[in-house]
């Protein structure tokens, strides 16, 4: 892992999580549902974060991994590296948070994450990192473009401001189709990649879904890379994926 080696993440307040996010990720927005805050460190520098909380509805996935508790899982809400970290670092900075919350949070068993395969990767450094796929979803109806340029997800639709703009347009429907429909927007082809990590044995054991080979990613030809279709899914953790993956809720990428 050579240079990667020397990466320390330790925990980092929620405010300088954020203002690294906003300038790294590629939505360029925070995840406001985000609790556990860890900033990656080379030499001293903060050079990228990681965000991790519950997911925006968490009983629709509670049931991924059977008689999971209300604390018992957490989403890897945002992640985000600069450039000039070195090559591994995304898969030294996710395995460095993932033992810090396995010492520091036992009760957690298992951690989701989800990979914009419309924007910018399909989960090469997930991979890379020990996640298993467990799901491929087309996004044909789920991932919009509004006119302003910002790209919605329909979970965002579910709760909050967004959720009540949408009864406000639509007339009272909680339709995210009418929503999009009503606002001028247009849908996102691509795929959607759904992530899992066990951090204990029980949980992997419980799993209730299919795992999905990698190599489904390729058959489906659905692979992608900074935001670019490709004809072979890489499984190699490579330096040029540090601000594509993290996120549940796709939003605008940065120019």
């Amino acid at each position: 892992m050579g240079a990667a080696k020397q990466i320390e993440v330790k925990p980092i307040s929620a405010s300088h999580a954020r203002e690294v996010i906003r300038a790294l990720h590629y939505s360029g927005k925070v995840a406001p549902n985000s609790q556990l805050h860890f900033g990656v460190f080379l030499a001293g520098y903060c050079g990228g974060a990681l965000q991790f909380g519950p997911p925006t509805v968490k009983r629709n996935v509670l049931g991924l991994v059977s008689g999971t508790s209300w604390n018992g899982m957490l989403e890897l809400n945002r992640m985000a590296l600069a450039e000039w970290l070195p090559k591994n670092g995304e898969s030294r900075a996710i395995a460095m948070a993932l033992k810090l919350i396995r010492r520091n949070y036992p009760q957690v068993e298992w951690i989701l994450s989800f990979a914009d395969g419309t924007q910018c990767g399909d989960g090469t450094i997930y991979r890379a990192a020990g996640f298993v796929p467990t799901q491929i979803n087309a996004s044909a109806s789920t991932l919009a473009r509004l006119p302003d340029g910002e790209v919605i997800h329909d979970i965002a639709c579910k709760t909050g401001v967004r959720k009540a703009h949408m009864l406000k347009t639509t007339g009272g429907a909680a339709s995210f189709q009418k929503y999009v429909k009503a606002i001028g927007g247009e849908y996102l082809s691509g795929c959607q990649f759904r992530y899992i990590y066990f951090l204990t044995p029980a949980a992997r054991a419980r799993l209730t879904v299919p795992v999905i080979p990698f190599a489904e990613i390729a058959r489906r030809g659905v692979g992608m890379y900074r935001g670019e279709k490709r004809v072979r899914s890489e499984t190699s953790d490579t330096s040029a994926t540090h601000v594509e993956e993290g996120g549940a809720t796709p939003t605008r990428t940065l120019a």
